[in-house]
């Protein structure tokens, strides 16, 4: 392929993807032959030099080949860009200059989107709002994406972050006449050990002179993942739960004497001997927290569910696109984009647990267990213990959901003047998140004495059961004893449930050009979003846990779950026995379950934006009047929001009125609007040949998740936490200053730095507080087969607009190629990244009566202070080879944690990709590429102190090879 460079001012329009950096002004026009990787991080530099607003992009090497195998992996390599990874390690979404997915709006050709997935929920299960999961889209129907940090008026409003513009391939962008290309792969990862497959198709077609193109593209993946570790679902001091049991003959007895229960002097419970050893149990009661000093085990903390785990993924993955394009003239151009996905996820995670700690008497829990050793840090975090009365769960959840999405928009340019534009474009897509099953089920295994947790100075234990986990007969399914015993049971998990997003824009925008080098743009826009959540529930009849049918056992229901002690180690065995779902489903016929809606506490919510804004916007070019260039944009854009919010909320149902569980719903809506004025200006100044100084200023805004809008609430009787919405959240509104200098010594090449300031004016946060059920306005009916008494402290997190804070850091990135070196050095280069950033946010600790009565400063959620990404590559005309490592510092999921523990965090990452190919000719290319190449593992911990590890997993490592055609 030959390109050819040639130099560019500054507001020309950027050169194609095969095109290479603008030479000096004084070099010679010259030939070169650029392909690949090299090409694209050209074409991306010359793009980022010619715009005014501070944007980086990434191109496709050819037509059908992007960089990376994974959308959101590919921005790892973008200055200020970090990755955050979802089930199986795959990049989901991104953080952008510290700000997370929330703050950050991704357009598809032009057109706002919105992309849902499902997940575990450490990682925030499924996604119910603004935040894009990259991973519902496979990267072949993509051609480039830009990622825009600094606003400009014509560009509407929604991000603190960033704007993502995703661009699908024109048929006349393209230069020959006809291409088709295609791709086939075999996808290896070391812990599954299957083969998968991956394939694309690229079909472009120009008829009529070039005045007519077809471009169609289809992809289709396959994956099996599997992801091996240790999970403790939370982290609790000893008083939580009511204390553990206390030796026989101990000066206070706990629990005390409950008939019902077989609780007495010498019984933890019925057939449950007391065994505590009084050392043991006196060092757990002489820890205590300096906020809760008279509180007995307040500062010993234990593992809430230690566990191993095991989850396994089928995802299938499809997507396509098709654009129609027209350009009768020069001066005019009509096109048609449709493109769709489809992401379906079938995950079955498995877990072998101790889970007496996380329940109350109430439950036979922790004041049943005795504890006959034990040891703590200096921080009051457990490193080992023995005990007995332990109950042994076998828990499993099968999770099955589909992510679509789909969009057509037409766009209409068209130059009726040299000097006068009108662009206008119109468009319709659907993003659904279809939850089809969240099913659990479970074995127990009851009062299992000499169970042990041993973490011996690692961040995971090794935990010791007591009991055969692998033998079915250690374990019950049955309905509950009258004493609280639970003996095995299920959940549907509130599916099946769907969340739609359905969005329309409408636009049209005018460019003037009213004298040499400063034009007058303006335009409005119209854009509706329509988030709908559908809720079902099950009748009350069929979420009774029932005796297995007369002639079955265990056996004759459950699998097992092998090989995480060889893949995870740390002490797992080598098998346990767990349900099998759909054994279980023919024994208890689950087929017929049958649904209802409103009558049984579901319905429908909605959120519904309705967003009207119009600008205007001068941009001056005054190069030819001064003696260096000087260029820039100022402007504002007025926006009008619209929002209807409603929602079902369970109440207790009329006197002497019925329904299947004794609920009915309870409509609620609220309807508001608020005004904003955003103004904004870019400043490009070269004092010097190649030498950029950038400077910009605007008021932004983003709005609140859309589920946290919709006015219900809900509890979970299980795990004793609640939720309350609140409609009445504002937009998150920021004041923001960037400055950058970059200065291009060389084609292809860059060094920069740049500064980037926010005031955020506020936040959205979760306050939790501990209330009791019986206050939350809530019946007791949803308390029904949870054996949780109404008096029982739940957990309840409302959203609230809390007081903002200041975001302030500096990005410096280099690329260079070393075709200067000479040789076989000139086929080598290099780009690198770093970004510090500093943030200081307020954040309610405690909530009383719905105010905030603690405070705490800390760094922003989702913000790492130190990210950093580095590319080497070799290219010549038919080998290419490149590395790139991606290091992520630690950073916060949540505040506050627990009782007791401040935050909720992130380990530090380091990831290791590599890829390579080999042109065997013009036509056919082999490919050979690895991600995770050093094995890393993602951590989860709690407490900004002790960092007890909340979730700790491994992936492995994976494998592609494969084959491009082209023709």
């Amino acid at each position: 392929m030959m390109v050819f460079a040639a130099p560019a001012h500054a507001q020309d329009a950027p050169p194609p993807a095969e095109a290479v950096d603008a030479a000096p002004a004084e070099a010679p026009e010259q030939d070169i032959v650029v392909t690949g990787f090299r090409a694209s991080l050209a074409s991306a530099l010359n793009q980022k030099r010619t715009e005014t607003a501070a944007i980086d992009s990434i191109v496709a090497e050819d037509i059908g080949k992007f960089p990376d195998s994974n959308l959101a992996e590919s921005m790892q390599r973008v200055p200020g860009i970090a990755l955050q990874r979802g089930d199986g390690g795959e990049g989901r979404n991104i953080s952008v200059r510290g700000l997370g997915p929330g703050f950050s709006r991704v357009r598809i050709n032009g057109m706002e989107g919105t992309a849902q997935t499902g997940s575990s929920d450490i990682y925030g299960a499924g996604n119910n709002g603004r935040s894009f999961d990259f991973n519902v889209f496979p990267t072949e129907i993509f051609s480039a994406l830009a990622v825009r940090k600094t606003p400009s008026a014509d560009v509407e409003e929604g991000s603190l972050g960033a704007t993502v513009d995703l661009t699908a391939p024109k048929p006349l962008d393209q230069k020959e006449d006809f291409v088709l290309t295609a791709t086939a792969r075999g996808v290896y990862n070391e812990l599954s050990k299957k083969v998968d497959p991956r394939a694309s198709l690229l079909v472009s077609k120009k008829f009529g002179d070039g005045t007519f193109g077809i471009l169609g593209s289809f992809a289709y993946q396959k994956r099996r993942l599997r992801e091996v570790g240790y999970s403790s679902v939370d982290l609790l001091s000893a008083n939580t739960n009511g204390g553990f049991c206390s030796p026989v003959g101990f000066a206070s007895q706990n629990p005390g004497d409950n008939a019902g229960k077989g609780t007495d002097a010498l019984n933890c419970s019925t057939g449950n001997p007391r065994t505590s050893n009084a050392a043991a149990y006196q060092t757990i009661l002489d820890l205590r927290r300096d906020d809760l000093p008279n509180v007995e085990g307040s500062g010993a903390f234990l593992p809430r569910i230690p566990r191993y785990l095991n989850s396994e993924q089928n995802q299938e993955r499809i997507g396509g696109s098709l654009s129609l394009q027209f350009q009768p003239d020069d001066d005019t151009d009509i096109s048609l984009d449709m493109l769709y996905s489809r992401f379906e996820v079938t995950r079955r995670d498995n877990y072998i647990a101790g889970i007496s700690f996380a329940r109350s008497a109430s439950n036979n829990g922790q004041p049943m267990t005795s504890v006959r050793d034990i040891e703590f840090d200096e921080n009051g975090s457990l490193l080992s213990g023995l005990f007995d009365g332990v109950d042994v769960r076998s828990e499993g959840l099968i999770d099955n959901f589909v992510s679509t999405f789909k969009q057509a928009n037409l766009n209409f340019k068209h130059n009726f003047t040299d000097t006068f534009t009108v662009t206008a474009m119109f468009g319709l897509n659907r993003s659904i998140w279809d939850g089809k099953k969240r099913l659990q089920t479970f074995i127990d295994a009851i009062d299992t004495d000499n169970f042990s947790i041993d973490f011996n100075g690692n961040s995971t234990p090794v935990l010791g059961f007591g009991v055969d986990v692998n033998d079915p007969t250690s374990f019950n399914y049955a309905p509950g004893r009258a004493d609280g015993t639970v003996l095995g049971g299920f959940s549907f998990q509130g599916k099946p449930s769907k969340n739609t997003t359905d969005g329309l824009t409408g636009e049209v925008n005018f460019d003037w050009e009213f004298t040499d080098g400063f034009k007058l743009k303006f335009g409005g826009q119209y854009r509706e979003s329509d988030f709908r959540s559908t809720f079902l529930r099950a009748y009350n009849a069929d979420t009774v846990v029932r005796a297995l049918p007369a002639g079955t056992t265990l056996a004759d229901i459950t699998t097992n779950i092998t090989g995480v002690d060889k893949l995870w180690g740390n002490g797992a065995p080598s098998s346990w026995v767990a349900i099998d779902p759909e054994k279980w489903e023919e024994t208890f016929d689950f087929d017929s379950v049958r649904y209802c809606g409103v009558e049984c506490g579901g319905g429908d919510t909605n959120v519904r934006e309705s967003v009207t804004s119009a600008y205007v916007m001068s941009t001056f070019d005054l190069q030819d009047r001064l003696s260096f260039g000087v260029r820039g944009d100022i402007g504002v854009r007025y926006v009008h929001t619209e929002q209807f919010s409603s929602g079902i909320i369970p109440v207790a149902p009329p006197a002497g009125t019925t329904s299947p569980t004794n609920l009915v719903g309870q409509y609620a809506s609220v309807n508001r609007s608020y005004d904003n004025w955003l103004p904004s200006a870019n400043l490009v100044i070269e004092p010097l040949d190649n030498l950029l100084l950038r400077f910009s200023a605007a008021k932004v805004l983003s709005r609140p998740e859309l589920g946290l809008l919709a006015p219900t609430s809900g509890v979970n009787p299980v795990t004793r936490v609640g939720n309350v919405n609140n409609p009445m959240l504002e937009p998150i509104k920021a004041d923001t200053f960037d400055a950058a200098v970059e200065w291009y010594f060389r084609p292809g090449a860059l060094l920069s730095a740049a500064f980037f300031y926010k005031d955020v004016k506020t936040l959205v946060q979760s306050v939790t507080s501990q209330v009791p059920f019986s206050e939350l306005g809530l019946p007791n009916a949803l308390l029904e087969n949870s054996n949780t008494a109404p008096t029982e402290l739940f957990t309840v997190s409302r959203p609230v607009n809390s007081p903002g804070g200041t975001l302030k850091g500096i990005e410096i990135n280099a690329q260079v190629p070393f075709d200067f070196a000479g040789g076989i050095l000139s086929n080598f280069g290099a780009l690198g990244n770093f970004t510090y950033i500093k943030s200081d946010f307020e954040y309610c600790l405690v909530s009383t009566g719905g105010a905030c009565t603690v405070t705490v400063e800390n760094d922003l959620l989702g913000l790492s202070r130190y990210t950093a990404s580095g590319t080497l590559y070799y290219e010549d005309d038919r080998f290419s080879i490149r590395s790139t490592v991606n290091y992520r510092d630690k950073f916060l999921r949540g505040i506050p944690a627990s009782p007791g523990s401040d935050v909720q965090g992130n380990a530090s990452t380091i990831y290791v990709d590599a890829s390579a190919s080999y042109s065997i000719n013009d036509n056919i290319k082999l490919i050979v590429e690895a991600t995770n190449l050093t094995d890393e593992q993602n951590r989860l911990y709690i407490d900004s102190q002790r960092q007890d590890t909340l979730f700790e997993t491994r992936i492995g490592r994976t494998f592609t090879f494969g084959v491009n055609v082209r023709m």
